[in-house]
């Protein structure tokens, strides 16, 4: 049942002319901030990227500020508008369908011109997927890189994946669920077997978080007759997590030594899984401590 959130029924501090960036809940309504509810209520239009979405919402605390659509195909034709209005003293609240706008949402182009315009820009901060999932990552948060989504071509996501392979820094993802497993694969080719973690359906009913190795998150997803829901990755950086040191490697070929019955190509398998090298450097690596060995 909704909350009986206190709502000012005269909001003060909503500005004439000001455009708002409105940070919205990304699945449960209840993540709404109070400040936001009262900017909401206050401007003289709200610009949303689903208005059958935000109206939801909007009815759920009874706003009934005037809704106008705001999306990829009509911000070309709508920036301009916008901006006249609010060069005319309008009051507008920017939304997403979910979290913070223009973060890998609708916005960027209306906040630019806006800039440019000499109009004031007002953050009214709450959720992001991208800090919610880092927050529960396990993984360091002192330094991180958010890219968003990958391109949808493989050539290109191939080529964001090389670029930033030798990042130190957490890396955090957008992906939809129809392309999950492709990026997954093509992570775990390019960054190795790095950790990390996929959240999925994140504040809402089925929430969940696969966490372990990209082959683990691979192993568990592709098991399953259907994805749904919006995904973010986080996975760490270069050698922030098992790191390839001289005495786990000699650990590990001395298992291969003692167990001849397992080839060294099996070997290499497992130890590039584990420590997130290729192939082709575990093999060499095992031919190099085999060696000492044998001397």
């Amino acid at each position: 049942m909704p909350l009986n959130l206190p709502v000012v029924d005269t909001p003060q501090g909503v500005e004439k002319g000001a455009l708002y960036v409105v940070a919205t809940p990304i699945g449960n309504f209840e993540d709404i901030t109070l400040r936001a509810l009262n900017v909401l209520s206050g401007v003289d239009m709200v610009a949303a990227e689903d208005t059958r979405l935000t109206g939801r919402m909007l009815s759920r605390y009874q706003i009934s500020s005037p809704l106008i659509s705001y999306h990829d195909h009509n911000e070309a034709e709508r920036a301009p508008q916008f901006i006249q209005k609010l060069q005319d003293g309008i009051s507008i609240a920017l939304v997403s369908d979910a979290g913070t706008p223009s973060v890998s949402d609708p916005g960027y182009r209306l906040i630019c011109a806006a800039i440019q315009a000499g109009i004031k820009v007002i953050p009214v901060p709450g959720v992001s997927a991208a800090i919610a999932a880092l927050s529960v990552s396990g993984l360091p948060t002192d330094a991180f890189v958010f890219l968003g989504f990958p391109p949808k071509k493989q050539a290109r996501r191939m080529a964001l994946l090389k670029d930033i392979e030798n990042e130190p820094r957490t890396l955090i993802f957008y992906e939809s669920p129809k392309r999950v497993l492709s990026f997954l694969n093509d992570a775990l080719a390019v960054l190795g077997n790095r950790s990390g973690v996929v959240c999925r359906e994140m504040t809402k009913r089925y929430e969940e978080f696969i966490r372990g190795h990209i082959s683990e998150m691979l192993a568990d997803l592709s098991g399953r007759r259907e994805i749904k829901g919006e995904c973010t990755l986080v996975f760490s950086g270069k050698n922030k997590d098992n790191p390839l040191s001289a005495e786990s490697l000699e650990s590990s070929v001395s298992e291969f030594l003692v167990n001849p019955a397992e080839s060294p190509g099996e070997l290499a398998r497992k130890i590039a899984l584990k420590f997130g090298i290729s192939r082709k450097a575990a093999y060499q690596m095992i031919l190099s401590e085999k060696a000492k060995g044998e001397q």
